[in-house]
């Protein structure tokens, strides 16, 4: 579903895409911020430690795709 509850694209963004997107078409920015990075190291996302110590998940799309909603939605009601 196109901008509706499992899906929302903001091309009028300043930051679209704020990740590489092989398919802009594809990008879902219904979890602008990742609901998963309050699991830390064990959100299963492709993240980084930064030198100062903070979270990076600049190499990570797992949010912005459509087809992971089902798998983040069940991952938080784990939480």
């Amino acid at each position: 579903m196109r901008n509706g509850s499992n899906f929302f694209s903001n091309r009028d963004c300043e930051h679209f895409p704020c990740h590489d997107a092989p398919a802009p078409d594809d990008f879902n920015c219904l979890f602008c911020f990742c609901p998963l990075y309050s699991l830390g190291e064990q959100c299963g996302g492709d993240f980084e430690i930064t030198k100062k110590g903070v979270k990076s998940c600049v190499a990570c799309s797992i949010p912005h795709r459509p087809e992971q909603y089902d798998a983040i939605m069940a991952r938080l009601k784990q939480k």
